[in-house]
């Protein structure tokens, strides 16, 4: 399993990197890659277009409907609908692409784009509801949400699939999308092979809670869970990614790194 970071910047694109979005790819018994991509935040999908064609993604998860998560699903729509040569209004007869997210996720992405009363986007989107507690088959790769807490209904990402360092071997991948800590991040963790764990906030100085996570936090919460490894993602461009794993640190003694755009891991 390949995790590729296309934006890891924290509540809007910095200058250095589009908001959050990560494509996880596996190869299958028969040779076949799958591609889910994990958020689409804003900025996201030029850089998707750099490793991957958007009509090869085989499903969204989208963590919550925050735009630094979901922005960039509109462009993602008008690519699938008007591609000139594969856009479905050329009569490919291509499906949908799954797209697992909160219940509200259809209007709120119709009123982020401007549709119209009588239009839709379920000819190139498939919105489907997440389910806590049910899994989701995509190819090789396992898909369970895990409610989280955030001041809108959001979900962290655990996605288990074939181990490309370890022939024979499944491995889980467990995304926090946006959270505070809570029972439910633990549980997300647990034994995961490697933890994205979102860190916006820096302890002293963002008193408020019920919203994102420290370094301190993040670090705390790979410890209960028995996470082999923690990325740190959701950093805002103006906090120090220094100070993030500085904090992380002193809290889990496994390895821990802030993600970079473009950056990728084996599983």
């Amino acid at each position: 399993m390949k995790l590729t970071i296309l934006g890891m910047a924290g509540s809007f694109p910095s200058p250095e990197s589009p908001a959050s979005s990560y494509l996880v790819q596996a190869t299958d018994a028969d040779g076949r890659t799958w591609s889910v991509l994990m958020d689409l935040g804003s900025g996201a999908l030029g850089a998707l277009q750099r490793v991957a064609s958007p009509f090869d993604v085989d499903a969204v998860a989208i963590s919550h409907m925050h735009p630094d998560h979901f922005a960039d699903l509109c462009g993602f729509y008008v690519y699938l609908k008007y591609h000139p040569v594969c856009g479905s209004e050329r009569g490919t007869g291509r499906a949908p692409t799954p797209v697992y997210a909160p219940a509200a996720a259809e209007q709120r992405l119709a009123e982020a784009y401007g549709l119209e009363a009588e239009e839709t986007m379920r000819g190139q989107l498939d919105f489907r509801s997440w389910e806590p507690g049910t899994t989701t088959t995509v190819g090789p790769f396992e898909i369970e949400p895990v409610a989280v807490f955030h001041p809108v209904p959001a979900y962290g990402v655990r996605v288990t699939g074939p181990s490309s360092v370890e022939p024979g071997r499944r491995v889980t991948l467990a995304y926090t999308g946006d959270t505070d800590a809570c029972d439910g991040v633990v549980d997300l963790a647990r034994s995961a092979d490697l933890l994205l764990a979102e860190a916006a906030f820096v302890e002293g100085r963002d008193s408020v809670r019920g919203v994102h996570l420290t370094g301190l936090r993040a670090g705390e919460v790979a410890t209960q869970a028995g996470a082999a490894r923690l990325l740190l993602t959701h950093v805002p461009s103006w906090n120090d990614p220094a100070v993030t794993v500085a904090e992380a640190v002193s809290a889990y003694d496994g390895p821990v790194e802030v993600v970079s755009p473009g950056a990728t891991y084996e599983l």
